[in-house]
């Protein structure tokens, strides 16, 4: 129907100036027809007879006509006019858009009208010639005209449409379906690797269309594959991990009886036996608690932090022992805010541990130093240590499980678990600095109750 509209829009355009050069070419039809008929008078010097006369105007379609030779102008054939003239047209030298208005003026006026006709006569046999004739065969002719125009314009829309239509059902239409048929059967089973597409069409545009398809299932087949995998990785190792954790409770338990041994090759091993363990057990327990699909939504309620510090602080000052580690805590005694405290206790946990174990790492004394505060819009939390820092590749993966261990033998899940449970409450676990100085963290949780709602709900 586009193409029919179309089509039909461009004959308007063409039909204008063809409707007005048919009437230029019906008039000056006249104007020589007219001379022809004056031609009997012009051989002889003597009057014609009326009935002759009329012949010769009613054969040329003209009342009267008027030739102008050598500046004097004579009127060769003559017959009564009917009206008096309506409007004169001089077709010497007329421009295109004054034969367009004409041919629309004279199409458009139902009333049949006396016009004279201008122009110039054939093989130069005179200045000019001149015509009155009646419009109401003109303006027959003209609709006659424009009626085949239309019907012959119909037909080329329609053509041009079904041709169009086959066109573009064979090159857009059906590879188009194909693909979205495609895109239907891979939707069903994505990691057959035999309902990725093919390129075949040979339209440019879809062909590039097709193959970025291609490409986008290959890479999501590649994906679901790999995240099938570690999924069932995942599952193995936890299993496995299960497992272990008990064999190593167990032989934590002898570990333990051997360093009351007073055999001195014992007292040597026993130690370093009881360490391997310890980070065997610890490494099994972080990679249960991270294999769990996800943490449970926090339960929130209005907590005391300096409890919660003040038990996290004092477990790691038993684990730090002799070493040369000192703790500062700088945190509001009637400071509450609203947590779960299990896991608010376990991200302080993970932050100090890997504080003292960094510290105790680089051989130097050190400090740990807890301070909150609290603002109209969240309560704040910063962990901050003297120890050495992180290295670089830690700090580039520093939150993503396996990846950002910041010491030898760790697993990298702390981290990971604590930024997930800090999120879990709406809020946000960052790192505000490592250097050679030390590390600070920042735990940051939001007093909006919209927050922490939409949160809630985005994690049960």
């Amino acid at each position: 129907m586009l193409t029919v509209l179309f089509v039909m829009l461009a004959e308007v355009l063409i039909f204008l100036p063809s409707i007005a050069r048919f009437r230029e070419d019906y008039l000056l039809s006249r104007l020589e027809r007219a001379q022809i008929a004056s031609l009997a008078l012009l051989v002889t010097d003597e009057m014609i007879a009326e009935d002759v006369e009329a012949e010769l105007l009613a054969n040329a379609g003209v009342y009267n006509v008027a030739l102008r030779r050598d500046q004097a102008r004579e009127l060769v054939l003559s017959s009564p006019i009917p009206e008096p003239v309506h409007r004169s047209y001089d077709l010497r030298d007329p421009g295109a858009a004054e034969l367009i208005v004409d041919a629309l003026r004279q199409l458009t006026d139902p009333v049949p009208r006396v016009i004279r006709v201008i122009g110039e006569p054939v093989r130069d046999a005179g200045l000019l010639i001149e015509v009155t004739m009646g419009s109401e065969s003109l303006r027959a002719a003209m609709i006659d005209y424009g009626l085949r125009i239309l019907w012959l314009s119909a037909v080329i829309s329609v053509v041009t449409a079904l041709l169009l239509f086959l066109a573009v059902q064979r090159l857009m239409v059906t590879p188009i379906k194909r693909v979205v048929r495609a895109m239907q059967l891979y939707a069903e089973a994505p990691e057959d690797t035999r309902r990725i597409i093919s390129p075949t069409s040979r339209v440019r545009e879809l062909n590039e269309a097709e193959t970025a398809l291609q490409s986008l299932q290959n890479d999501l087949t590649g994906a679901l594959r790999q995240k099938e995998r570690l999924a069932q990785l995942g599952a193995a190792v936890a299993k496995i991990s299960h497992d272990l954790r008990n064999i190593l409770a167990t032989a934590q338990l002898f570990a333990d009886r051997m360093e009351a041994s007073e055999d001195p090759g014992v007292k040597r091993a026993a130690p370093k036996i009881v360490g391997a363990i310890s980070r065997a057990v610890n490494l099994c327990e972080t990679t249960l608690a991270f294999g769990r699909a996800q943490e449970p939504p926090p339960r929130l309620e209005r907590v005391r932090l300096a409890a919660i510090v003040n038990d996290v602080v004092d477990a790691e000052r038993l684990a730090a022992g002799d070493e040369d580690i000192s703790f500062a805590e700088d945190v509001p005694a009637g400071l509450m805010l609203r947590a779960d405290p299990e896991q608010l206790h376990r991200v302080l946990t993970n932050l100090i541990r890997n504080a003292r174990q960094a510290i105790l790492a680089s051989g130097n004394p050190g400090e740990i130093a807890i301070r909150a505060e609290e603002d109209d819009a969240a309560w704040t939390i910063h962990v901050t240590d003297t120890g050495p820092g992180l290295p670089p590749k830690a700090r580039e993966h520093l939150f993503r499980p396996f990846q950002g261990g910041t010491r030898k033998g760790g697993s990298g899940l702390g981290l990971a678990i604590s930024v997930e449970l800090i999120r879990g409450h709406g809020g946000a676990l960052v790192l505000r600095r490592s250097d050679a100085t030390g590390t600070e963290f920042e735990i940051r949780l939001p007093k909006s109750e919209a927050v922490l709602f939409a949160q809630d709900h985005k994690v049960s």
